[in-house]
């Protein structure tokens, strides 16, 4: 075998990510959603004449549907890894878990 084969060899070696990225991932992506999901509860119909606040009320809106959306991928992946549920059934899961998130949070 040839230094480069073994440098190369190496090098592509796989790497196991640490135990608690997932968990930290999540909390981060609940985090921005949960602070998105904050913006659109806080916004005032009346204050229709101001262009800013709108562009940061739809910035929030995606930011929101973004979060949440892979927030479900996260957790079908999780429900999927524990045998809880498989393929859509735990896509269903998690939509349905972090919908009632969304909903707890903008009924505050």
């Amino acid at each position: 075998m040839t230094d480069v084969e073994r440098l190369l060899r190496y090098a592509l070696t796989p790497v196991d990510p640490p135990s608690d990225m997932t968990a930290r991932f999540e909390r981060r992506l609940t985090e921005v959603t949960d602070a998105a999901l904050d913006e659109i509860a806080e916004f005032d119909p009346a204050i229709v004449r101001s262009p800013r606040r709108w562009a940061r009320v739809a910035a929030a809106g995606v930011v929101a549907g973004a979060g949440a959306g892979t927030l479900v991928l996260v957790r079908a992946r999780q429900k999927h890894k524990r045998r809880e549920a498989l393929g859509l059934r735990a896509i269903t899961r998690g939509g349905h878990e972090v919908a009632d998130q969304v909903r707890r949070r903008l009924e505050r």
